[in-house]
């Protein structure tokens, strides 16, 4: 029995029985008295045996069955046993296993003593300090001998029929103390010599997975640990080894590095598989559709994955028409599988360009088809530019109204509060390029050129009224009415000498003057309001007649015009 001071868990009495039965054993062993039988027959409560002796023998029922009372033996097998004994009444003789079993148990506890012999036992409690554990008799196994490792969990090994040797035997006091972990240790050495022996780069093992890293994991190969590098699981992408691992697993994988001089092994598992990049243009033609599941979004696209360690990129400028489009995460969200089109493969930087929109029908061709040039559409204001104006037509789609296309009026500037962000607005179509994105619009052509029988309004010698729209070096422009604007010339305004026209004039200043050349055909007209101020000059003498005209004064209103018309046709606009 195990000395600790929770060993007595049997009484003393069978303590004292099992004792006594070992030496009354091993004296009658002296006499030679331990013979091999059969079992010839089972009657009742007793298991007759042939002993090759004159008269057969007899071994009691309690003898032939286990704990659970069921029958270990059956006629025709072998069995040793001892005769103890001979019954008067039919001169059998008396048998038992009971007392061989001992003798041979304490013989195999003393040769795992001397020769290191693994003895079969089942761990049947736990106790301070350790288990017991019944190798045939009651033994104590230390904590520390249990495994190769620290025991987290001392509960899981009750009840485990595992091997041990015995340690320490003290006979007298009927203590026997065990250890796994010298036959696990002797175990873990002959794997590893055969280990090293054996392994090669490019061999093919099975391994358990035996811990877990951010960068890895350490596989048991049985006899060595290999390194299992986090690149080195899959092709495909990964972020930790806990995706593709878990503890206690068995792995397949190939070893892909030696080092005998370190005991250093690396090994991988997606080495098993061959590259996915070799011949990757014959499975991905360009131009073809593929299928793939989206494994990274960024803000310049989206990664897919198109089979493992194969990704392709979705650029953000080929997921839509919408050129607008900045977030790739408003159209997909990881995981999500895709319908896509092979655009471009690139195998010495392994790039695959994927697209999306090209599967969907493009929204500018079915816009050219829809409105025709010439064609009124409405849209809502989307926002106004120093070169024009962009009007929301479809979705995703902006027209724009260049500023020559705003009004006829080229010269006024236009107000940010006539076009209001989404008030809606007609406008007419002038062109659409499909190929260049470009949608050109008008809102001036939606009502008639004003320039249009400008002759049948306008002659030689009008007196009209306008507004400064515009000042420039050269004179000022002057409208008339929308869209038709006249120019005053430096040379026709009144007392400019010397004086630039914006010390003359401000905008919106309102202007007489009297036209002095119209040209329909290149939307001209002259002003002068030095000429006006002329027949005004010249009107007023005639209210005031004096007895004689002085000689040479201008009589005509030819007279006035003509020296400003051979002036302006000299000096037009540039």
């Amino acid at each position: 029995m195990v000395d600790t001071s929770d060993s007595g868990t049997q009484s003393e009495r069978t303590e004292e029985e099992m004792k006594e039965l070992y030496e009354t054993s091993m004296k009658t062993l002296q006499a030679g008295n331990i013979h091999k039988g059969k079992v010839i027959n089972i009657v009742n409560d007793s298991v007759i045996v042939d002993v090759g002796l004159k008269s057969e023998g007899k071994l009691a029922m309690s003898e032939a069955v286990d704990k659970s009372g069921n029958l270990t033996m059956q006629v025709g097998d072998d069995v040793e046993v001892m005769v103890v004994g001979r019954e008067e009444k039919d001169g059998l003789l008396v048998l038992s296993k009971q007392r061989v079993d001992i003798i041979r148990m304490w013989q195999n506890i003393d040769k795992s003593l001397e020769e290191g012999l693994a003895l079969d036992g089942t761990v049947t409690s736990e106790v301070k300090g350790g288990f017991l554990v019944d190798i045939g008799v009651s033994a104590f196994l230390p904590i520390s001998q249990v495994d190769l490792k620290p025991v987290k969990n001392p509960a899981s090994f009750v009840g485990r029929h595992l091997k041990f040797r015995v340690i320490k035997v003290n006979k007298k006091k009927d203590n026997v103390i065990v250890s796994r972990r010298q036959l696990l240790e002797e175990e873990r050495d002959h794997k590893r010599k055969e280990f090293w022996k054996n392994v090669k780069e490019g061999q093919v093992l099975y391994g358990f997975v035996k811990s877990i890293t951010d960068y890895g994991a350490f596989v048991d190969l049985g006899g060595a640990d290999g390194f299992l590098y986090i690149n080195d699981i899959t092709w495909g992408r990964i972020n930790h080894p806990k995706e593709y691992l878990k503890l206690g697993d068995e792995i397949k994988v190939k070893v892909i590095g030696v080092d005998e001089e370190k005991r250093k092994v690396a090994v991988g598992i997606k080495q098993l598989k061959g590259d996915p990049w070799l011949k990757v243009e014959e499975r991905y033609v360009v131009g073809s559709k593929v299928r793939g599941k989206v494994v990274g979004v960024v803000d310049y696209g989206v990664f897919v994955e198109l089979e493992a360690g194969l990704e392709g990129l979705l650029h953000v400028s080929e997921m839509s028409w919408d050129k607008k489009l900045k977030n790739p995460g408003k159209l997909v969200s990881r995981g999500d599988m895709l319908e896509l089109q092979v655009l471009d493969i690139d195998t010495e930087k392994k790039r695959i360009s994927l697209g999306m929109k090209q599967l969907l029908p493009d929204p500018w061709k079915e816009l050219a088809q829809k409105y025709l040039p010439g064609s009124v559409v409405q849209g809502k204001v989307k926002n106004l530019t120093d070169f024009g104006l962009f009007v929301g037509v479809e979705d995703g789609i902006d027209g724009l109204v260049h500023v020559s296309e705003l009004s006829w009026s080229r010269r006024r500037g236009i107000s940010p509060d006539s076009f209001k962000k989404g008030t809606p607005i007609d406008a007419l179509v002038l062109n659409i390029d499909p190929e260049q994105r470009k949608f050109s619009l008008s809102l001036k052509r939606l009502k008639e050129d004003p320039w249009k029988g400008l002759l049948e309004r306008y002659h030689v010698g009008d007196v009209i009224e306008g507004f400064v729209t515009s000042i420039t070096d050269f004179g000022v422009f002057v409208e008339i009415e929308e869209g038709i604007e006249g120019l005053v010339h430096l040379s026709e305004l009144d007392t400019s000498k010397g004086k630039h026209p914006s010390e003359l004039f401000a905008m919106d200043d309102k202007v007489r003057a009297v036209v002095i050349h119209v040209d329909e055909r290149e939307k001209r007209i002259g002003l002068s309001v030095k000429a006006l101020k002329k027949m005004e000059d010249k009107k007023e003498m005639e209210e005031f007649p004096t007895k004689e005209e002085p000689r040479g004064a201008l009589s005509t209103l030819g007279d006035f015009f003509v020296p400003a018309i051979n002036k302006n046709n000299n000096d037009k606009e540039t």
